[in-house]
């Protein structure tokens, strides 16, 4: 069976966010062919949020879906996913939320409809998306440009920080 890697990026910034991205994690793993490729999980200052957002935990992870799968109806399983993880219709732009999965590409498919544009149209430009994406696909070109995930990471000027986040042992 012919299939397509999607890459996702995954972020939270309400609730028990470690919790929230690992059942985020299990449903991708659902909807991928084969075992779920994933990142090690960032935290991350929030980056054009309301004042007094906190911090976001993101991470990124790589699903193999069916070629037949349009991209359009992949977001539509991922807006299923957040909504059962439990996020709600935004009020305020980028408000705190649960979850947020975004597809950052969907193998070298170029796409631009109403509700979806691939590749996303700023990943390149967010260390909180190319950090994690570099961990899984470093080599990867995103459509549309010509040097890899790994080349535009080393390159971003960018003063956001991330540090791994961890978790203490039991």
């Amino acid at each position: 069976m012919e299939n397509e890697v999607a890459l996702i990026a995954l972020g939270s910034n309400w609730g028990n966010s470690r919790e929230l991205l690992n059942r985020a994690f299990a449903s991708l793993q659902e909807l991928s062919l084969t075992p779920l490729i994933r990142s090690s999980i960032w935290k991350t200052a929030p980056v054009d949020c309301p004042p007094g957002s906190p911090s976001f935990l993101n991470a990124a992870a790589a699903i193999h879906v069916s070629a037949d799968l349009s991209p359009e109806v992949l977001l539509k399983q991922l807006k299923q996913l957040e909504s059962d993880i439990g996020r709600v219709p935004k009020k305020i732009h980028n408000e705190p939320r649960a979850i947020d999965l975004d597809i950052i590409s969907f193998g070298k498919k170029r796409w631009n409809s109403e509700t979806l544009t691939l590749p996303h149209p700023r990943a390149h430009l967010r260390r909180f998306v190319l950090v994690p994406l570099a961990e899984i696909a470093p080599g990867f070109c995103l459509p549309g440009f010509d040097t890899t995930v790994g080349d535009l990471l080393r390159n971003l000027h960018s003063s956001e920080i991330l540090s791994r986040h961890l978790v203490d042992p039991d």
